[in-house]
C-alpha cells in the first residue's frame, strides 16, 4: 500500500482544569492548588516525572491567580522587577542547574515576589534536594517550599492520560486501542506521549484508522524475537 504524506502537525494540549483526571497519584498536587488553599511561606515545589502533568496544573493555578508562567532558562535579571508585581511559575528550574546569571535572577525574583505578597510556584522533575542548584541560598529556599509530587499513573489514570494525549492531537481510536496499550506498555508518561506521537503517525502515513492491529504492530516492534522473554514498551525518548 503506498503511503499518504503526513504533516507533523504540534498537537495543542488542553490544559483547562476540567481537562485534568484527578486520581491518587496527582491528588495532593490538586488539592494545594485550590484557590482556598494558602501555601505555607507563599511558595510551592510541583515535581513529577515528564509528562505527569506539571505544566497542566501550572496553567490551572496561573488562570486562577492570573500568574505568568516563564522557563526557568528564559529568566534574567531584567525582567524580576515586572515578573515580581504578581504570583509566577517558573517552570523547569533544574534545568539552570548550571547557570549562574539565572539562578541568581531566580533568587531575586523569589525574595521579591514574596515579599511583594505574592505566591512563586516553581516546578522540575526530580525532588527539590535533587536540584544541585550551585547558589547555596537559592537551594535553600528552595527546599523550604511546601512540595507536591506527581507520582507515576495507575492504569485509570494512564489510560485518561493516553485518551487526553490522542484527544489533543483530534485522533479518535477504536475503543479497543487503549485497553491493549495500558496492558502492553511502560508505566510512564513519557512512554504514553511517544506511543500516542507514533500511532498518530503510523495511522496517517498509512491512510488507516488507528485501530488495535496498528498497535499491536507497533508494540511489537519493540519486543524481542525468537522466543525470547517479552517485555512491555519503554519510551525512547525522555525521561
Amino acid at each position: 500500500m503506498a503511503q499518504q504524506l503526513s504533516f507533523d502537525l504540534p498537537a495543542k494540549p488542553a490544559l483547562g482544569r476540567d481537562d485534568f483526571f484527578v486520581a491518587p497519584s496527582n491528588a495532593m498536587g490538586v488539592a494545594l492548588l485550590d484557590p482556598s488553599f494558602v501555601w505555607p511561606s507563599g511558595k510551592l515545589v510541583l515535581t513529577g516525572p515528564m509528562g505527569s502533568g506539571k505544566t497542566h496544573l501550572a496553567h490551572v493555578w496561573a488562570s486562577q491567580s492570573g500568574a505568568k508562567i516563564l522557563q526557568a532558562a528564559d529568566l534574567c535579571e531584567e525582567r524580576v522587577p515586572d515578573l515580581a508585581q504578581g504570583p509566577v511559575v517558573i517552570e523547569d528550574v533544574p534545568a539552570i542547574a548550571g547557570n549562574t546569571q539565572a539562578q541568581n535572577a531566580l533568587f531575586h525574583l523569589h525574595n521579591l515576589v514574596l515579599a511583594n505578597g505574592h505566591a512563586l510556584m516553581l516546578t522540575g522533575r526530580a525532588s527539590p534536594n535533587l536540584w544541585q542548584l550551585t547558589l547555596p541560598d537559592l537551594q535553600s529556599r528552595v527546599q523550604a517550599a511546601t512540595h507536591a509530587e506527581l507520582q507515576a499513573p495507575d492504569d485509570a489514570l494512564l489510560a485518561v492520560v493516553l485518551a487526553k494525549l490522542f484527544n489533543d492531537r483530534q485522533v479518535t481510536p477504536k475503543p479497543d486501542v487503549i485497553p491493549y496499550l495500558v496492558a502492553h506498555m511502560d508505566r510512564s508518561f513519557a512512554a504514553a506521549a511517544e506511543i500516542v506521537a507514533q500511532l498518530d503517525n503510523m495511522s496517517l502515513s498509512e491512510g488507516r484508522t488507528l485501530s488495535r492491529p496498528l498497535a499491536v504492530r507497533l508494540m511489537s516492534q519493540d519486543r524481542p524475537q525468537d522466543g525470547a522473554q517479552e517485555t512491555k514498551y519503554v519510551a525512547t525518548t525522555g525521561n
